[in-house]
C-alpha cells in the first residue's frame, strides 16, 4: 500500500500544474530585491517598491492573483526559487545561458548594460585606465566576471548587497562598481555630483522574469501579461514613473495566431 501511495505521489509531482497550484492558493509569492533601486527597494515610508514591484503586480492581476514579495538577492535567487521558497523571480536578472540551464527565463523585459560608477576624481578614465584597480560587484551577478574578462589583472572586491558596495566605493576603498548602467545613473544623480558614470557599456544585459523548469503553462501566462503590459500601454507607464522617460525599446510582442 505504501508503494502505491508513493507512485502516486510522484505521479502527481510529475504531472502537477504550478499555475492551477497558484490559482489555488490564490496568490503569487515573488522574489525581488530590496537594494536595488529603481528596480526593487524599500521606499521612505517602508514599503516595497520599483519597476519589477510594478510590472510583478501587474502580471499577477492578469493571472487574478494577488502578490506577496519575499526578499532575495542576486547570490541566493536561483537558490530560492528552485527550493520552492518563491513562486517566482522580478530581480533585475540578467537571462543567461548558464542560468537557462538551471531555470526558465520570460521574455526580455528590460534592457541594460554594464557601466562603471566611480568617484567625481576619476570621471575622466575610461575602462582600460582601471585595468588594474579594485572594482566592486556583487555576488551572484555576471558583472564581477565580465569585468575581470575583459581586464584579467583586475582585482574584483565581491559585496551581498548594492550599498555595501557604494559605500566602499565612497570611502576610497575601492576604486569603482561595475553593474548595470540604470542602477550607476540612478547613484549618480542621487550624489550630487560626487559620483560619474563611466560613458560607455560594455556588455548587454536582457533581464527576464525567472520560473522553474518545464511550467509552460504558467510561463505563457506570465509572456502573455508581459505582452499585454506592451499593448495596452501600462509598460510605458510603468517605465516612464521609474527613468523619466518613454523605453527606447519594448519587450517583443507575438502575434496571437
Amino acid at each position: 500500500m505504501k508503494t502505491i501511495l508513493f507512485l502516486l505521489f510522484l505521479i502527481s509531482s510529475v504531472f502537477s500544474d504550478k499555475l492551477e497550484t497558484l490559482k489555488d492558493k490564490q496568490f503569487l509569492l515573488a522574489g525581488v530585491k530590496y537594494d536595488y533601486e529603481p528596480f526593487g527597494f524599500v521606499n521612505e515610508k517602508g514599503r516595497i517598491d520599483g519597476f519589477d514591484i510594478d510590472l510583478i503586480k501587474y502580471i499577477a492581476t492578469k493571472l487574478n492573483l494577488d502578490v506577496k514579495f519575499k526578499q532575495v538577492t542576486s547570490s541566493n535567487r536561483i537558490k530560492l526559487l528552485k527550493e520552492g521558497a518563491v513562486d517566482i523571480l522580478a530581480a533585475s536578472m540578467t537571462h543567461t545561458f548558464k542560468r537557462d540551464k538551471e531555470i526558465d527565463f520570460s521574455i526580455s523585459y528590460f534592457f541594460d548594460g554594464q557601466a562603471l560608477l566611480v568617484n567625481k576624481k576619476d570621471a575622466s578614465k575610461t575602462f582600460k585606465d582601471l585595468y588594474e584597480s579594485k572594482i566592486g560587484a556583487i555576488k551572484g551577478a555576471t558583472s564581477g566576471n565580465n569585468f575581470k574578462k575583459l581586464f584579467p589583472k583586475s582585482k574584483i572586491i565581491l559585496f551581498n548587497e548594492y550599498p555595501q558596495a557604494l559605500r566602499s566605493l565612497k570611502g576610497g576603498h575601492i576604486d569603482a562598481i561595475t553593474t548595470d548602467l540604470s542602477w550607476c545613473i540612478l547613484q549618480a544623480k542621487k550624489s550630487n555630483g560626487k559620483l560619474k558614470v563611466l560613458p560607455k557599456t560594455f556588455s548587454y544585459e536582457p533581464y527576464g522574469i525567472g520560473i522553474i523548469e518545464n511550467e509552460s503553462n504558467f510561463l505563457d501566462a506570465i509572456n502573455e501579461a508581459i505582452a499585454d503590459s506592451v499593448i495596452d500601454g501600462t509598460y510605458a507607464n510603468i517605465y516612464e514613473k521609474w527613468f523619466g522617460k518613454l523605453p527606447a525599446k519594448l519587450p517583443e510582442v507575438w502575434s496571437e495566431e
